[in-house]
């Protein structure tokens, strides 16, 4: 079995950085997943897809998939580049665009 390694990004209806604190590891797909032409549902004989345990570390998460005898692939996190805002810029004497309604 494949394993996929990673720490997931933060979701877009979020500001701070919950949930990204943990390494997940989840199964690579083994099957496609088929339509149903009756009900149009999505479905997949692949059991292993819903599995997705998280790790402290990402040491841990590696040691659990060797221990288990699984190839893995690990996916490094991206560093965030916060940008500094200031609601006053927005009225400060010599800003660059115009100012509109």
């Amino acid at each position: 079995m494949s394993v996929r390694i990673f720490k997931p990004a933060k979701t877009a209806m979020q500001s701070g950085t919950a949930n990204t604190k943990e390494w997940v590891l989840e199964a690579a797909p083994s099957s496609a997943r088929a339509n149903d032409p009756l009900m149009g549902w999505t479905s997949s004989s692949d059991t292993q897809r819903q599995v997705r345990l998280t790790f402290d570390s990402k040491d841990a998460a590696i040691a659990f998939a060797t221990k288990q005898g699984w190839a893995y692939t690990i996916t490094e996190p991206k560093p965030r580049k916060p940008i500094n805002k200031s609601y006053a810029d927005n009225f400060r004497y010599g800003r660059k665009d115009a100012w509109t309604h």
